[in-house]
């Protein structure tokens, strides 16, 4: 008789919030093969679950899976992720972001998973950090390359750094991120909308210049107010920032020092974020570590004009002065000469 039980496969991310990497398991999760019965493990509570549940994927809690690292929460999850792998029984483990890539590996090493796969959305050694905590991040990354079967990496940066370290090349597969092209709104509809939901008041004829990324230190938007504030006052230049995180009340301090509260506008999570993109002039993105963005290649569908961090994989996408500008990260004087120019 034919074995008709699917095959199972989890994967597990760090955090539930919605992100590049959140929405990279997201697209796999509901548009794997229904050959497969797909399941999804994270920490804490967020946007990722509630759009998971929505589609019907099944989904597991973590409570106790944090970004952060503390040793006595961490070996208790790694505890709870052996049961869940004996429990469950994957086929194949699918981990993602660099935590719960190490932990992950490992425990389903421990638990005889099958199949252990681990996507590297930019290595966390290349995130602004004590050399030493670089150098031990670094060995975990490729412990965590050791301890899975294969290892996806989202651009070509990636890849070299991951093909750099040793008995790694047989695992290693570049796979760039994709997307299905938004349904963008009119310049004049994004524009409306952006103005009616936030209530703002916002002068006629501004250069509008916008972003959308995880208000989190690695995507840089502390260097782009920086920049803002060392505009001429007289400059009808406003920025607007769509998207939520744990930086919301550092950046909206240093908005009000800078007395940007007129020029910027931290809008907060927008459902369909990017069939928002048209509403702005120019799109900014000042990340310090990146995989391969979702947003700047949507952005690029758009059609918009590009400033961009030379990070990760964005120098694969963009072509510095012919398909956008690339700025070091980390520099609000480059920004502004970005802007101006």
């Amino acid at each position: 008789m034919q074995n008709t039980q699917k095959k199972k496969i989890l994967y597990v991310i760090t955090k539930s919030n919605w992100g590049g990497a959140q929405r990279y398991v997201f697209d796999l999760a509901v548009n794997f093969s229904p050959e497969y019965d797909v399941s999804v493990a994270f920490g804490g509570e967020g946007e990722l679950k509630t759009r998971l549940e929505k589609a019907g994927i099944r989904t597991i809690s973590l409570p106790f899976l944090k970004r952060d690292v503390n040793p006595f929460t961490d070996i208790f999850t790694f505890n709870k992720l052996v049961e869940l792998f004996k429990t469950e029984r994957p086929d194949i483990i699918h981990v993602n972001s660099s935590k719960i890539g190490g932990m992950g590996a490992l425990a389903g090493r421990i638990a005889k998973v099958p199949k252990i796969i681990f996507t590297a959305h930019g290595w966390a050694f290349r995130e602004e950090r004590p050399a030493y905590q670089k150098i031990i991040i670094k060995f975990l990354s490729w412990l965590t390359i050791l301890f899975s079967h294969a290892v996806i990496t989202v651009s070509e940066r990636d890849e070299r750094e991951a093909l750099e370290m040793p008995f790694t090349k047989r695992k290693i597969i570049l796979v760039h991120n994709g997307i299905e092209e938004p349904e963008f709104l009119s310049a004049e509809q994004a524009r409306e909308s952006i103005i009616k939901e936030d209530g703002l008041s916002v002068p006629e004829n501004a250069l509008w210049i916008g972003t959308i990324g995880e208000l989190h230190k690695n995507k840089g938007h502390i260097y782009a107010i920086e920049a803002f504030s060392k505009l001429e006052k007289t400059a009808n230049v406003l920025f607007f920032i769509i998207g939520e995180g744990e930086e919301r009340k550092e950046l909206q301090q240093k908005i009000n020092e800078f007395g940007l509260e007129k020029k910027v506008f931290l809008l907060g999570k927008k459902d369909g974020a990017p069939k928002l993109l048209n509403a702005f002039d120019i799109f900014l993105f000042p990340s310090v570590k990146e995989g391969l963005p979702f947003a700047i290649l949507e952005a690029g569908m758009a059609g918009l004009p590009t400033i961009a961090s030379a990070v990760g994989g964005i120098p694969e996408v963009i072509t510095d002065m012919q398909t956008g500008m690339l700025i070091r990260p980390k520099n609000s004087d480059e920004i502004i000469r970005a802007i101006d120019y």
